[in-house]
């Protein structure tokens, strides 16, 4: 069976190469007569997988020497309690809500401190992102959270906001790896991988090492201290052995391809692509103010349900899947990640055109 267009928001697609290499080594890999999946995460091995990750990780966001990169479980949700544990040592934090995982972050924060909503975009259903450029910081914060790129919304902060110096922390699971980013202009950066890098499963935190200490909030649990995972080099228990390993490979492809400048200039041609459609359509319209689209995740409608409903049932059967949008939102959503390819993105484009024709 061929492969189809999948445009899931996450897990979503993965470079076809990259699963091709993982196949071949899937009994035996590099001749040690296993797969990754059954090795020790002690043996030397499993070491040279987990390092090289990193040196790659490092060198396609160009990661200063003083942030840790951590390798590790629970996905980003999990970091939503371990950043404020970690973290609230006034127990104030700062929050700017631009959708359901910034809000869901806001909401587990609020069980260990003060949380406050500094700005929000819940009124229009987050359709922008509001202005960030004199934000009402709490003098106390100990740091303002950000969701960088609104899986669901299809938002992007392309300014990074004033945090009047405080910590910046940027949730990037569904735009990293897009596009350069200035890491020090953070004090954590932490993605969940299965939106642009890897399997479900390893949630990737690049933390300034100043941040990883023993001054946590008190209950604390161990697994969820940084520095219990930073001392142990994401080794404290068995990681995600075989994630951990996919994600090595994509980074590796991704430094193929050019890096991340070469992908930033990819990934703007595929959204222009998509966007400049949206925009002369008659039938479909796109939900997001122009100035703040994501080049990853795109929403869209015809403002009519059941020809919504009509138009992602015929675009499955003419393989192109995982189109129907998050219930907040409706319509359809194309979530068009590094793995993406341009083709895909031209054959969904000629796609809408066909249907707009015949649903005048």
């Amino acid at each position: 069976m061929a492969r189809v267009y999948n445009f899931s928001a996450g897990p979503a697609v993965l470079p076809e190469e990259v699963l091709k290499e993982a196949a071949e080594e899937m009994l035996d890999y590099q001749g040690c007569g296993m797969s990754v999946m059954e090795m020790s995460h002690r043996s030397k091995m499993f070491s040279d997988i987990i390092e090289t990750a990193e040196a790659d990780l490092r060198e396609l966001m160009n990661i200063p020497d003083n942030y840790k990169v951590l390798f590790l479980q629970g996905g980003a949700s999990q970091q939503f309690s371990a950043i404020p544990m970690n973290l609230m040592k006034n127990k104030v934090a700062d929050f700017v809500v631009t959708g359901q995982w910034a809000k869901k972050a806001y909401q587990e924060a609020s069980r260990y401190g003060k949380a406050n909503i500094v700005a929000s975009s819940e009124d229009k259903t987050f359709s922008y992102i509001p202005d960030c450029s004199d934000l009402p910081i709490s003098e106390d914060a100990d740091y303002v959270y950000v969701c960088y790129n609104n899986t669901i919304y299809g938002t992007k902060f392309w300014e990074k906001p004033d945090t009047k110096g405080k910590i910046l922390v940027a949730d990037m699971s569904s735009c990293i790896l897009s596009e350069p980013v200035n890491v020090e202009d953070f004090g954590v950066i932490y993605f969940g991988v299965q939106k642009n890098v890897g399997p479900a499963g390893v949630v990737v935190c690049i933390i300034r090492e100043d941040l990883i200490t023993d001054d946590v909030l008190p209950g604390t649990p161990t697994m969820l201290k940084w520095k219990t995972q930073a001392d142990a080099d994401s080794l404290y228990n068995t990681p995600p052995c075989y994630g951990i390993y996919i994600c090595g490979k994509v980074f590796k492809w991704l430094k193929k391809q050019g890096g991340l400048e070469a992908m930033k200039k990819r990934n703007e041609e595929k959204a222009k692509l998509l966007y400049d459609f949206l925009d002369e359509s008659a039938l479909f319209k796109g939900t997001v103010e122009k100035k703040d689209r994501s080049l990853m995740n795109v929403p869209f409608v015809t403002g009519d349900k059941d020809l919504d409903a009509k138009f992602v049932a015929e675009a499955k059967e003419a393989g192109f899947e995982n189109l129907k949008g998050h219930r907040t939102v409706g319509g359809m959503r194309a979530s068009i990640y590094n793995a993406m390819p341009k083709e895909g993105v031209e054959k969904l484009v000629a796609f809408m055109k066909k249907f707009e024709e015949e649903n005048k």
